[in-house]
């Protein structure tokens, strides 16, 4: 995942995302890179090759954005319930204290 975090930094600064940069990065944020993560950055940079990284970062958004509408909805629907609550309780609350003074 510390790669595709890396490839995702350099794009965002504007530098190239290839095999070099990629391991400066990773290396600068303490990855040791030996023979099996070389093959790991190497794959990543083959899979991105033709991939315009900024469309794919708006697709992203818009499937997220998309996914968390339900969520909001629920939340709402949960806060109302809250709401009500405490109305209810409340009346018991006064309904006790007037028994209490009639006994």
């Amino acid at each position: 995942m510390q790669y595709v975090y890396a490839a995702l930094l350099l794009h965002k600064s504007g530098k190239e995302v290839n095999e070099e940069n990629l391991k400066k990065v990773v290396v600068a944020a303490g990855v040791n890179v030996s023979g099996n993560e070389e093959a790991k950055i190497k794959s990543l940079i083959a899979s991105l090759k033709g991939v315009d990284i900024e469309k794919e970062l708006e697709r992203a958004a818009l499937i997220s954005a998309s996914a968390g509408t339900p969520s909001a909805t629920s939340a709402e629907s949960q806060e109302e319930k809250k709401k009500e609550e405490p109305k209810e309780e409340r009346k018991e609350a006064a309904a006790e204290g007037l028994s209490a003074l009639f006994g």
